[in-house]
């Protein structure tokens, strides 16, 4: 079934075709909402609310753009609402803890420890890991961040450097990473950021 059907199906109510736009879509999103999520029963259930807004405001898809970056953005905005409602966003390491940590160059291993970061990201304070995922992985600038999370600018500009620096120093202590090198890759992509 093509998306286009899918869509008119889902505009229409049809069980068959919001059950296959489900089934189609559910596994990236989930994957997004687990970077949001402290666990997998948050991120289902973030999961579950991005898909009862899709389902709902899928009549005001205008067929501009891909239909999957559609279903994303609200994902990531439900995600989003429900921190900002839960006020977990505003969890963060101490300042005090955090002017300790020694600001280096970002260094991210290579594509076969993607897991292993993933879930060394899950490690980070909540606000840190989602202006990380917001900024590094779902492109947003800091304005459109602080918009998101009625933060200032420079709060994300902060937390994002932070986050860096915080979870460079837990690959390195879990020993995913050795210590950064100017050749690293993952660090130069990062420090055009």
């Amino acid at each position: 079934m093509t998306d286009a059907a899918l869509i008119n199906g889902c505009k229409e109510n049809h069980p068959l075709a919001q059950r296959e736009l489900y089934n189609r879509y559910s596994p990236k999103m989930l994957a997004i909402c687990y970077r949001y999520g402290n666990s997998r029963e948050d991120a289902e259930d973030m999961l579950q609310e991005g898909f009862i807004k899709v389902f709902t405001q899928v009549h005001t898809f205008k067929n501009q753009g891909s239909f999957e970056g559609w279903v994303r953005r609200i994902v990531i905005h439900t995600c989003i609402n429900i921190l900002k409602k839960n006020k977990k966003f505003n969890e963060s390491v101490e300042i005090t803890a955090a002017n300790e940590l020694v600001i280096k160059e970002p260094s991210i291993p290579n594509i076969m420890q993607a897991k292993q970061v993933v879930e060394s990201i899950k490690l980070l304070p909540i606000g840190y890991r989602t202006v990380l995922n917001l900024y590094a992985i779902e492109g947003f600038s800091h304005k459109e961040i602080a918009q998101m999370l009625d933060i200032e600018e420079s709060t994300s500009r902060s937390q994002y450097t932070r986050a860096k620096t915080l979870l460079e120093t837990i690959l390195i202590k879990k020993k995913i990473i050795d210590m950064p090198t100017q050749n690293n890759q993952w660090a130069v992509a990062l420090r055009n950021k």
